[in-house]
């Protein structure tokens, strides 16, 4: 498994090895102790999840607040998403800026995206099988998002706007200079 940083910090672009001849291909998609070398750190994920959408289904962007804060490895077993993650720890130099990176069953990279960003993405096919490991459980409490159309960001999502697809919870989260309930950087939220 290859392991590429973005040019946000802490974002990494996984790009496992295929293994493959006329028989089919196999394929090894997750190594804990492998990530966490290249880390220098321990994440434990303990839940895996996943969801099935059509064209135009937008999820996010999406994040918990700490302690529930949660670290995200996502991946598409069938189709194609533009998957993006913002940063959103007050006083990084990348405060606001956001990393968009296409995932696919052809390409088969995943992105990890760790505490302190806000999570999305966007079906670009007819339909996509979209899963994800975390590294913690689901807390109503601390479940946060921001606008997914938010001009700051300057998110392309690359679907027509009449053709997206929002919860009646994503098209009302507020623009990131609306909230307060964000991470601090340089606060380790792993211990």
């Amino acid at each position: 498994m290859e392991f590429i940083r973005t040019e946000l910090d802490g974002v990494i672009i996984c790009e496992p090895v295929v293994h493959g001849d006329e028989r089919g291909y196999f394929v090894e998609q997750f190594r804990q102790d492998k990530l966490n070398d290249f880390l220098g750190y321990n994440i434990n994920f303990c839940q895996d999840n996943e969801s099935k959408s059509s064209y135009g289904v937008l999820r996010g962007l999406h994040y918990q607040l700490a302690p529930y804060a949660q670290t995200k490895l996502v991946r598409v077993v069938t189709g194609k998403v533009l998957d993006v993650a913002v940063d959103i720890r007050k006083g990084s130099p990348t405060f606001g800026k956001h990393v968009a990176v296409e995932l696919s069953d052809k390409n088969r990279k995943q992105m990890l995206i760790p505490h302190g960003f806000a999570h999305g993405f966007v079906v670009l096919s007819d339909e996509a099988i979209f899963s994800y490991k975390v590294d913690n459980y689901y807390s109503p409490k601390s479940d946060r998002g921001i606008a997914f159309n938010d001009p700051n960001l300057g998110i392309d999502w690359q679907v027509e706007s009449d053709r997206l697809q929002l919860s009646a919870k994503d098209l009302k989260q507020p623009k990131l200079s609306e909230t307060s309930d964000l991470f601090d950087f340089g606060v380790n939220y792993y211990e």
